[in-house]
């Protein structure tokens, strides 16, 4: 029996959700759904996500809920807390999205920092770029993720990204149309005659295993296993973040994320906790003061990237580069393809990327999310293994996503060049 979750873990932010041991586990299953049992004793179910990240996670919930109230198995390889160095800012839009999804409340506890805006630091010149002035009044969101009730400016919010996610995991834990599966696909299931996909093959605790649905999402994520198959684009990548944690950096703008423009391409700043404060250097691809003579990474940080930086920031930048704690994310880009695998979708940054910069990819998840809720509500498809209704769907969502997927793709790539000055690197 595959390991799944029925019941909530902790909500302590740090801590790994826990199986629930099998003797429990059959115990209860004398008062699951059948469309419970339906899952867990012959692995079918009407939605089959492959990875719980942002949009994985967040699609399923939605699924789970009403109106849809759909069966729902959700995969994902490794249900450890993720540490990652990128998916740690959502913008306001994401933000008002996470509202309309009634996810709001994954971002308490985690020690999430309010951001207000941006300050833009060009060869030691600050200028502050606050988010626009909201017409419409929206709610103000509270430092623990409440409300105040107030229309004002819209917020976004940062935050350690592996928290984040595992908030997101318990809440879906907690909803009875889930069944959350630690397992990790190998492949897809094909119907060889119609062309269908059917499910997943993957290993569950070093064994051989296989899920079912009507529909199959593979969401798993910048370097999906499945991409190469189904999608004919390829991933560009011309430069990667190099990422550093800084611990009491004193920023110029607190609660404001901070892009330093000088020589070399952007760097990034901004809190992802009371303490913390992440540091992204965007080195591209062949950068001479980068190369392995000049001393490698460390020596362009040291070299380059040090000296440019805010007075304020130079020391806790330069405690964590001694420390040697740095990791790499590649910058990529994918323009986004029309789903057209029946039984199937390909959502997320499996689908689609853009340059990190402007910290869109977490507002498009969570935007993709909203409005799949309505395009596939039951009262549109009303069964999932119709797969001309979900297609027809799929080509309604690819191009209306366009009115802000679109904006937020060519923006990022944009001010990419523009920031990465001479126009060498992208």
């Amino acid at each position: 029996m595959p390991f799944i979750n029925y019941t909530p873990p902790s909500t302590a932010p740090s801590r790994t959700p826990s199986p629930i041991p099998t003797s429990e586990r059959l115990k209860q299953t004398k008062d699951l759904s059948p469309e419970t049992l339906r899952r867990v004793q012959h692995h079918e179910s009407h939605v089959l996500i492959v990875g719980a990240g942002i949009l994985g996670t967040a699609l399923a919930i939605t699924f789970a809920r009403p109106p849809h109230n759909r069966s729902v198995t959700l995969l994902e390889k490794s249900l450890k807390e993720p540490d990652r160095i990128v998916g740690e800012l959502l913008q306001p839009g994401g933000l008002s999205a996470l509202r309309d999804l009634g996810l709001e409340k994954c971002l308490e506890e985690i020690d999430s920092i309010q951001v207000k805006g941006y300050e833009v630091i060009y060869y030691g010149e600050g200028v502050h770029i606050p988010y626009p002035e909201n017409a419409g009044g929206a709610i103000n969101d509270t430092q623990d993720g409440g409300t105040l009730g107030k229309p004002s400016r819209p917020e976004g919010r940062s935050f350690h990204h592996g928290r984040f996610i595992q908030r997101l995991r318990e809440a879906a834990m907690r909803e009875p149309n889930i069944s959350v599966v630690e397992s990790t696909v190998a492949g897809v299931v094909k119907d060889t005659y119609t062309g269908q996909i059917l499910g997943v093959e993957c290993f569950t605790n070093g064994e051989k295993d296989t899920w079912f649905g009507q529909l199959t999402v593979l969401a798993d994520g910048y370097n999906s296993k499945f991409r190469k198959a189904f999608i004919p684009r390829s991933v560009v990548s011309k430069s990667r973040f190099w990422g550093l944690e800084l611990i009491d950096a004193d920023l110029p703008r607190p609660m404001h994320g901070h892009v330093v423009l000088g020589d070399g391409a952007p760097v990034l700043l901004y809190q992802i906790g009371t303490r913390e404060t992440r540091a992204l250097v965007d080195v591209p691809e062949g950068l001479e003061s980068a190369s392995p003579r000049n001393g490698g990474i460390k020596g362009h940080l040291k070299d380059v990237v040090l000296p440019s930086l805010p007075a304020s920031v130079r020391p806790s930048f330069e405690r964590a580069l001694n420390e040697g704690k740095l990791r790499s994310m590649p910058n990529s880009f994918l323009p986004p393809s029309v789903n057209r695998i029946p039984g199937m979708v390909i959502l997320g940054d499996a689908m689609n990327m853009r340059h990190p910069l402007t910290g869109g990819g977490m507002t498009v998840a969570f935007n993709d999310v909203v409005l799949l809720r309505h395009l596939l509500s039951p009262d549109k498809v009303p069964n999932l293994d119709d797969t001309e209704a979900v297609l027809k769907q799929m080509q309604i969502f690819h191009w209306k996503r366009k009115n802000l997927t679109s904006v937020i793709n060519i923006l990022a790539q944009a001010l990419y060049s523009l920031f990465a000055a001479n126009g060498m690197f992208y």
